[in-house]
């Protein structure tokens, strides 16, 4: 290897900065996907508890006696784990998992904050969620069997972390100076 070549190499080596090589454009469009990403979350946690009629009916909404999960997980009709998922629905605690689920991710991503939890959560619900719809069965109404918008937002919500997307137009470079946070490196 030459001396240019390596000095290229050693310089690509050495970079710590998060976000180094990341134009301001970049990162300001990264936090445009991680806001809206996030508000997607934000938004179908407060359809499902209030009822607000876009997605859930007001006589539905978990403020109101609904289970958010009973009517998903209660329709699986395909897969591997059909009953697993038809099992739990209406369960207190399956409610609970999903809804916290939906209001954790949605405000670390707003927010820029627990980026790593955030998208190790997202991987886990889109996983069970793509797993509920089954996408591989040729009658389960996804275009595309493998590769769906849950897979999407996994993959984006990775990015996001990954790119300390947070930091931009969020709270991610308060956050990640907190002791906490500093002595515990998963929790940026």
């Amino acid at each position: 290897m030459n001396a240019t070549a390596e000095s290229r190499v050693n310089h690509l080596e050495t970079v710590e900065a998060p976000g180094a090589m990341l134009t301001k454009t970049a990162a300001r469009a990264l936090a445009v996907l991680r806001i809206s990403t996030g508000l997607v979350f934000l938004w179908a946690f407060l359809d499902k508890t209030f009822g607000f009629g876009f997605a859930t009916p007001a006589e539905r909404a978990w403020v109101n006696g609904g289970s958010p999960a009973k009517g998903f997980l209660s329709n699986v009709e395909v897969g591997p784990l059909q009953g697993f998922f038809r099992d739990i629905a209406g369960a207190t605690w399956a409610d609970w998992a999903f809804m916290l689920g939906l209001l954790g991710i949605g405000l670390a991503l707003v927010l820029g904050i627990g980026m790593r939890i955030a998208a190790g959560a997202t991987i886990v619900m889109m996983a069970l969620m793509w797993a509920a719809e089954w996408p591989l069965a040729r009658n389960a109404g996804s275009s595309n069997p493998l590769v769906d918008y849950h897979v999407i937002y996994a993959i984006g919500t990775v990015v996001l972390a990954l790119t300390y997307a947070g930091h931009t137009w969020g709270f991610g470079r308060w956050w990640a100076q907190l002791p906490l946070v500093q002595k515990n490196r998963w929790l940026i």
